[in-house]
């Protein structure tokens, strides 16, 4: 019932969007002439008529997030490890980037260097990196995915790699998918808010938001309380941690 329904939905949309098509072409021809409108050109767009903008609320309330947070810190240089392409190039506007990524992206812009790093074992001395990044990327390590070889203790092979490199007086920028725990193969991990705190013992949280599951509700809630986090199905955790110095684990 449901795929006949929806194939009705897509011939609709597909009538309407030939008879907006004749008559875009009838009023065209009433107008100045600039262009042929062929039908053997057609590109058919057909589920954009909405009442709102829609987005990923993920990928769109994340990456602001973590945007907010290096205009706080004001980094000399931020490195980020796999987040979206969106983020790093935008940021690069502002702060210079170094991106690297297990399948490195062919990313030509000024003050943004973009390489090939491995997540599990990281081109870097221990203690070396003062701003660091690593958004919805760790839930995915492990599942085979994007290549990378299958084992469930991958993500936190990479979280330790994350805390090794992060220097004395340096941020973290940490995000995964939030709510009741599970792997979804070959997709992604969703973690509790307390296995994400438990694998950072060593340092402070400065800042947690939440993106909840609900689309209708607040975009990003700052210091969401955890009693919220454990209602979510697929939330999105932002985790803003610091390194101390005399944290455990800190180099001196």
């Amino acid at each position: 019932m449901h795929s006949l329904i929806m194939r009705k939905k897509s011939l609709q949309a597909y009538l309407s969007f030939a008879a907006d098509f004749f008559r875009y072409r009838r009023l065209s021809r009433l107008s100045c002439f600039r262009f042929h409108v062929n039908w053997k050109d057609r590109h058919p767009c057909l589920a954009d008529k909405t009442g709102v903008t829609g987005f990923d609320r993920h990928y769109i309330y994340h990456p602001a997030w973590a945007a907010r947070i290096l205009a706080r810190t004001g980094p000399d240089e931020h490195v980020d490890i796999s987040s979206t392409l969106h983020f790093c190039s935008l940021v690069s506007a502002f702060i210079p980037v170094k991106f690297y990524d297990y399948r490195p992206a062919d990313l030509h812009l000024s003050d943004l260097i973009s390489q090939a790093a491995d997540l599990q074992a990281l081109p870097f001395a221990d203690g070396s990196i003062r701003s660091l990044s690593c958004m919805h990327v760790v839930e995915h390590i492990g599942l085979g995915r994007y290549g990378d070889p299958l084992d469930p203790d991958a993500d936190l092979k990479a979280i330790a790699e994350l805390k090794r490199v992060l220097a004395v007086g340096g941020d973290l920028l940490f995000v995964v998918p939030i709510g009741r725990p599970r792997v979804m193969f070959n997709a992604h991990r969703i973690y509790s808010y307390q296995q994400i705190i438990s694998c950072f013992p060593e340092l402070e949280l400065r800042e947690f938001a939440l993106v909840p599951d609900d689309s209708q509700g607040d975009g990003l809630i700052v210091d969401a309380e955890e009693s919220l986090v454990d209602e979510q199905n697929y939330g999105c955790g932002c985790f803003w941690f610091h390194k101390k110095a005399g944290s455990l684990g800190a180099q001196t």
